[in-house]
């Protein structure tokens, strides 16, 4: 992993005390030159004041090792419904306490976001009040509208769209509509390049409902985190993003507010 450069200071004049990051990776992506390993990720935490990260990698075994080896580390599980026994190893790692949701990539693993062979899955998340993040963005299988299928269908499971739409302002707005319709459906930041389409995003699907992410290390955390710093939000709403809307999703009402255990 290349060396982390110095934090970029805020230039708002306010700046996260903490940050919970909902969107890692980890792992090797020689396709995209980029990797980040447990020591990578580690320092990645420590240097941007990372309280909490969700990390996730296609092998789900691997991801385990890292949440177990890294303080503030945090387990999506990778679900891939073409992976005889998915919904049986989602099931194991989510009586992991350091597995907090799901992560799925219809993108790379090739299926329809509303597909019935996820829906076994969808059942567990709800039953266990899990976190869905999704990939979202591409087409064919990422647009936020295939993705609000699956929302619909499971109006009690929390739908998260990663990176709101990514880089297509069609897709951007089509995200913020998906999510201003679906009580449901969470905006997640990382990789969307117009900062104030965050800002726009808050106000018209309510303050609880966006969320940082880094896409690290695809993403570099301190741009990302500018991104908020100048959406045009004040200061309380920025750390809400940063930090207390994923407290509040990942961990539960009662450790919105309260320091997060890092272990």
């Amino acid at each position: 992993m290349a060396d982390i450069g110095v934090p970029l200071p805020s230039t708002t004049g306010f700046a996260p005390a903490t940050i919970v990051d909902a969107h890692m990776h980890v792992g090797e992506f020689p396709l995209f030159n980029v990797r980040m390993d447990a020591p990578g990720l580690s320092k990645t935490l420590d240097h941007y004041g990372i309280a909490a990260g969700m990390v996730f990698h296609p092998d789900n075994a691997y991801v385990r090792e890292v949440v177990e080896q890294v303080e503030g580390a945090y387990g999506l599980v990778w679900a891939n419904p073409h992976r005889p026994g998915f919904v049986e190893e989602a099931v194991e790692l989510f009586d992991h306490p350091k597995f907090l949701g799901v992560k799925l990539h219809p993108l790379l693993d090739s299926y329809h976001p509303n597909d019935p062979a996820v829906h076994p899955l969808m059942e567990e998340v709800v039953r266990r009040d899990l976190p869905v993040l999704v990939h979202c963005g591409h087409p064919i299988f990422t647009l936020p509208w295939s993705i609000e299928e699956l929302a619909v269908e499971f109006p009690e499971a929390k739908v998260i769209l990663g990176h709101m739409g990514h880089g297509n302002i069609v897709y951007i707005d089509g995200a913020i509509d998906v999510a201003a319709r679906n009580p449901n459906v969470y905006l997640e930041t990382s990789g969307m390049p117009m900062h104030t389409k965050i800002a726009e995003a808050v106000d018209r699907v309510g303050p609880d409902k966006v969320l940082f992410g880094s896409d690290a290390p695809f993403h570099e955390v301190g741009v990302e985190v500018r991104k908020v710093q100048v959406s045009g939000l004040p200061p309380d709403l920025v750390e809400r993003v940063l930090e207390r809307n994923s407290r509040k999703l990942f961990f539960g009402d009662e450790r919105a507010s309260a320091p997060i255990a890092r272990a």
